[in-house]
C-alpha cells in the first residue's frame, strides 16, 4: 500500500536555505522521506518563479512526490504542479478547483475553528492547521494553537490536516497522536546542515506513529 501523500509535507523557504539550491535540498529532503513538497515563494518574480517550479516537477514527477505551489495558480497551471494550497484570503478552494485539472489537489490553510465552518474547508483535499508552535518562518501568522487546540480542531472534521508551525522530529509526536494525518515542516528540514538526516528523522517518528 503506498503512503499518503500528506504525510510529511516540505514547505520550502528560500530564505533558510544558506545559499544552497533549493532543488538539491529538496531532492535530499525527499530521499529521507518528504512524500509531498509545497513550493513557496514570496519574493521570486513571476518567471523565474514559473522555471524553478517546472525544475521541481522535473525533479519529482519520476518519484511520484506530489508539487504544490502556494497560492499562485498561474505557476501551478504554468508548471503542470500537481495542485495549489490556498490561505483564508486567497482564491477560493471551489474556483481554483474549477480552473486546476481533473484530480489536482487543493489545500487549505487553518487557523481556527471559524475557519473550518467555511465552505472552503468543505471543499478542500486537505487542511493545513497552524501554527501550531512558535515559528520565525510566516512574520504575519497568527497565535500558536499548541497541540490542545489542535485537538479541538481536530475534532470539528474528518478531512485529512497536517499540522505546521514550528514542527520539529522532538515535539511532532503529541500531535500525531492528537489525529494529525501528517506534518508540514518548513525550518526543521530547509534549514538542516543535511536536510536527508532531517526528514529521517521526522519519517521515524510517522513509523512511530503507525503512519
Amino acid at each position: 500500500m503506498s503512503r499518503s501523500p500528506y504525510r510529511l509535507c516540505l514547505v520550502t523557504d528560500r530564505g533558510l536555505a544558506g545559499g544552497r539550491a533549493l532543488i538539491e535540498i529538496v531532492a535530499a529532503a525527499v530521499a529521507g522521506g518528504v512524500s509531498m513538497v509545497q513550493l513557496r515563494e514570496k519574493t521570486l518574480d513571476t518567471r523565474a518563479f514559473v522555471e524553478e517550479a517546472r525544475a521541481l516537477k522535473a525533479l519529482l514527477a519520476p518519484l511520484r512526490v506530489p508539487l504544490l505551489i502556494n497560492d499562485r495558480l498561474d505557476v501551478a497551471l504554468a508548471c503542470g504542479a500537481d495542485g495549489v494550497h490556498v490561505g483564508q484570503s486567497d482564491m477560493p478552494v471551489e474556483i481554483a478547483r474549477a480552473l486546476l485539472p481533473k484530480g489536482a489537489l487543493v489545500g487549505l490553510s487553518i487557523t481556527c475553528a471559524h475557519d473550518l465552518r467555511r465552505a472552503d474547508a468543505r471543499a478542500a483535499d486537505y487542511l493545513g492547521v497552524g501554527p501550531i508552535f512558535a515559528q520565525s518562518t510566516k512574520p504575519d501568522a497568527t497565535p500558536p494553537l499548541g497541540v490542545e487546540g489542535f485537538r479541538a480542531l481536530r475534532a470539528l472534521s474528518e478531512k485529512p490536516m497536517m499540522v505546521i508551525g514550528g514542527i520539529a522530529s522532538d515535539n511532532c509526536a503529541p500531535l500525531l497522536a492528537a489525529g494529525a494525518d501528517g506534518l508540514a515542516v518548513v525550518s526543521a528540514i530547509i534549514a538542516a546542515p543535511d536536510p536527508e538526516a532531517a526528514s529521517r528523522a521526522f519519517d521515524a517518528r510517522l513509523k512511530d506513529a503507525g503512519k
